[in-house]
């Protein structure tokens, strides 16, 4: 399986969730904040180009001027702000890899909250690494084991770990 921005967002979070997102096994889909998330998604900055492919991803939204490329991923809360903005810095190291230099914003339209992402060279070697791991933990027989976090709460595959 190639690795996706949304595998780095999930590795940031839980390891355990990248091995099963590597088997096709979804996270359950009536899960209220999987509806909330998909809701906000549909909902939020229509004036915008939304849902742009390059690849092997996806960006939420694209900001466009005469001069800059903003690339944008939105986000029901800042809570995985450490996940998204590496799920984002993927995203702007695969148009840098194509020689596209843009820029990129965490976008929380619930908490009216904006960040900014820049991509650094640390931050490209920091991704290579964190690459090389979730191909290593997609590898593996079985998944990771379970381990009790903060995010287990919420977690649409919570069922998965715990039932």
């Amino acid at each position: 399986m190639e690795v996706n921005g949304t595998m780095l967002w999930y590795y940031n979070v839980c390891k355990r969730e990248v091995w099963l997102m590597s088997r096709a096994i979804v996270p359950d889909q009536h899960d209220e904040n999987v509806e909330i998330g998909r809701f906000i998604h549909e909902r939020t900055y229509k004036r915008n180009d939304k849902e742009i492919s390059f690849g092997n991803v996806k960006f939420d939204v694209i900001f466009r001027s005469k001069n800059q490329i903003t690339i944008g991923e939105t986000k029901k809360t800042s809570k995985y702000a450490e996940a998204s903005k590496w799920q984002l810095m993927y995203y702007l190291n695969q148009l840098k890899e194509a020689g596209i230099e843009a820029k990129g914003i965490l976008l929380y339209p619930e908490e009216k909250k904006r960040t900014e992402v820049n991509l650094t060279d640390e931050s490209r070697e920091c991704l290579q690494k964190m690459c090389l791991d979730i191909e290593r933990i997609c590898e593996l027989k079985r998944p990771p084991s379970a381990e009790k976090i903060r995010f287990c709460r919420k977690c649409a595959y919570r069922e998965y770990c715990y039932s």
